[in-house]
This record gives structure tokens, sequence and C-alpha cells, in this order.
């Protein structure tokens, strides 16, 4: 390892590179120079752009309102390198050394914080007109297409899909969603909870097909298994999302049945000295008793605090902090902002708050009596008492936590 060694024979970390120059890589960079670390920190990104927020890519920079993202971020007074346009392909902990298309980049302390990338559909790649919506570079091709109001395919009904459905409309275009499950957002909640988001679609003159897969994309066209055939001046795929890990084959970093590096409590991953945040690392949860794999914004602003500070403690002794954070995220589709908190895997009851056919609801998920997680449409008060509940363990009341007019803190068994 290069490094020195103090009087206690601690290492000294000199250097620290991070692997990748989104939302998790920035932040852990600018947590280094927060809590004091000195050395040189340099962060690698694939992309040739000013590091940039990801979320308004699917609103304000699609939409034309916006030019772009980056963040406002001083990396030249802080003092972090950064390297633009160069993609990393491999890890040598043997020799400290992370490898990158223009050669080595030796480190003391690796920070994997390369995200995740957007599945493609088979059979699509290739295809003209075929886009997804991931980088800079994916908003600035879609906004175009919107802007001439095509007829437009969304692949998928998850998040992404419904933020795009969402901007599409608002631009004019001719929308149809085509989703494999039998309803929006199969894989992140639960049917009673998603089925009242299907009349969203019609609400906003989107069309949604639930039960199609697709067969073929061609020219102008996505065929259904079906037989349909759906004219597209564009498709837009939004099926998922997998960590960017490819890369670290062969490193011995230990990686999930996701691809996913497997990061302890600490976020440290199988390999000494190597750390790994955000979009492509899952965690231990305490709280939940299982492994986290969190694909959203605000695990990746919160994990770096973490790496920072645990960075700077192995060089001073201090116990490692431990990451449990309650996930959050929200999405802002079809004229509603919706908001989550925690993990409803583990729940035993789920109660509503309101009408789920009205323009305000929630739904809060109870593991025993206390709250693990909700989801508020249009409730932004409920999200941020229930958060606090969630992280404090308080035990809640049910028949009190059913009453819409009454704030959830109010609605404690004490």
């Amino acid at each position: 390892m290069n490094e020195q060694t103090g009087p206690d024979d601690r290492p000294e970390v000199r250097r620290v590179v991070v692997a990748g120059a989104g939302m998790a890589g920035v932040q852990t960079a600018v947590a280094l120079r927060e809590q004091g670390f000195t050395g040189t920190v340099t962060v690698i990104g694939a992309e040739p752009h000013q590091p940039y927020d990801r979320p308004p890519l699917s609103k304000a920079v699609l939409l034309g309102t916006a030019e772009g993202s980056a963040f406002d971020v001083d990396f030249d007074a802080l003092g972090i390198e950064l390297v633009l346009g160069r993609e990393v392909t491999g890890l040598r902990p043997a020799d400290h050394e992370l490898d990158t298309e223009a050669g080595p980049v030796p480190y003391d302390v690796l920070v994997v914080a390369t995200g995740a990338e957007p599945v493609r559909l088979p059979g699509a790649e290739g295809v003209p007109g075929v886009h997804l919506l991931r980088t800079l570079d994916d908003a600035e091709r879609l906004r175009p297409v919107l802007a001439r109001q095509h007829d437009i395919v969304v692949v998928g009904a998850g998040w992404i899909g419904a933020e795009f459905a969402t901007a599409a409309r608002e631009a004019g275009c001719a929308v149809t969603v085509v989703e494999a499950a039998d309803r929006p957002l199969a894989g992140a909640l639960p049917p009673e909870v998603a089925a009242p988001m299907a009349g969203w679609y019609a609400d906003a003159g989107a069309d949604l097909r639930t039960h199609a897969r697709v067969a073929r994309v061609e020219p102008g066209a996505v065929l259904l298994d079906d037989g349909t055939r759906l004219p597209a001046g564009a498709v837009v795929v939004g099926i998922g999302a997998r960590p960017a890990t490819a890369w670290l084959a062969g490193s011995g970093v230990a990686l999930g049945a996701h691809g996913e590096v497997v990061a302890d409590a600490g976020l440290r991953t199988s390999v000494p000295d190597v750390y790994a945040v955000g979009d492509c690392a899952s965690f231990p949860s305490a709280r939940y008793g299982e492994r986290l794999l969190v694909h959203h914004w605000d695990n990746a602003l919160q994990g770096p605090r973490t790496v920072a500070a645990n960075v700077l403690g192995g060089v001073t002794g201090e116990a490692p902090q431990v990451y449990d954070p309650v996930p959050y995220f929200w999405s802002e589709q079809f004229g509603r902002f919706v908001q989550y908190a925690g993990h409803h895997g583990a729940a035993d009851a789920t109660l509503w708050r309101g009408d789920p056919s009205g323009p305000a609801w929630t739904v809060c998920w109870l593991r025993e009596t206390r709250l693990v997680a909700l989801l508020a449409v249009g409730r932004p008060r409920d999200l941020a008492q229930g958060r606090r509940l969630i992280e404090s363990g308080t035990p809640m009341n049910p028949a009190l936590l059913t009453d819409p007019a009454r704030p959830l803190k109010k609605a404690t068994a004490a």
C-alpha cells in the first residue's frame, strides 16, 4: 500500500480515488474535504461532462426548461481533481491500482461509485429511434423528439417510464406505455397500492397497456406478442437498471445476485481499502433485517458521509460508522408528487390514510405496531413526519393512523 505509518502504526492515507462522477462519487469527495481529509482526492468519470444531477434529466432538461444540471460544487476550491471522459476497466487490489482506458491509477483508498446502467431491451439495440434515459446525452437526444411531437411508445411502467410519459404528454406527444406485468410499478409496490396509479395514465391522456410484451422493435413501430402493431416515431425503454460493476470481474470484490458490490455495514467491500457507495452497492440493514440495494438519489447523497467518516476513521482509529438509513425517494408523475420512505418488505399490516381515487392519500406499512414504510401521494407532511417515526421506531395506534385529518405524529400509541 502507498502509505506511511505513524507512531501508532496506523496507515496514513495520502490518496483517495473515487471511481464514478455521479451523485455518490461527487458527494464522497466533498464529504472527505468537509470532514478534514487533506490528501489527494481524485474523481474519475466516464462521461465528458461536468458532474451533474440525474433527476432533472426526466423533467426540466428533457423539456428544455433547463440546459443542464451540473452540481454546484467548486472542485478547484476544494482541491478535488476531476478526470472526465475516462472509463474504468479493472481493479488490481494487490497493486493498489485502478485500471482505466488511459492507464493505471494508484490509490491508497478506492471508493467504487459507478452507479447503475439501464437494462436494454433485447433485440432493440441498433434500431433507429430507440432511446434510453440515463445520461445527459440521452436527454439531449430525446429533447428534439419531444419537440417534434412524435408518437412515442414507452416500454416499462416503472418510475422512469411514468416520468418520461409525463414529460412527453406535457410536450404534446401521443404516448403509449406497454408493461409486461398487470399493473404499473409492479416491481416496486404491492398490487393494491399500484392499482390506483393505473388510472393516472388515462387521466393524462396516455394509453397504458398492461400484460403487453414486446415481440420486436422495427423502425417506426413496436410489435407486441399478441400481434398488435404500435406506430412509434420513437421508443423509450425504461425496464430497470443494474449495478455498473462488470469492470470489477476478477478483482476479488464480492458481488451479489444482482451484480451489486456486497458492502458491509460501514460500506467497506470484501477487499481491503476499497469502499462502495450508491446504486452499485448493497448494505446490511439491522433496521429491516435484510440486505438492501437502493437505486435512488437520497441513498447516493447519504452514503458518502459514512464512507468519508470511515476512511478517516481507519487512520485515526475511531470506531466505524454504520450505514442504516431509512430509504427515501420521490417521483413527479401526471401532476402528482409521490414520495416513499422506508422498506415495506417485512410489514405485516397495510393501512390507508385517505381515498386512493382522490388527489391526496397515504399508505402506511406496519410491522407489529411500528411504522416501517409509507407512500405519500400529495401529502408531504405525512412523509416528513412518517420518516421520523420510522427512524425512531415509535409504536403507532392503528385506529388513529387511518384518520387522514390527524397528523401522523399524533397517531402514536403513547
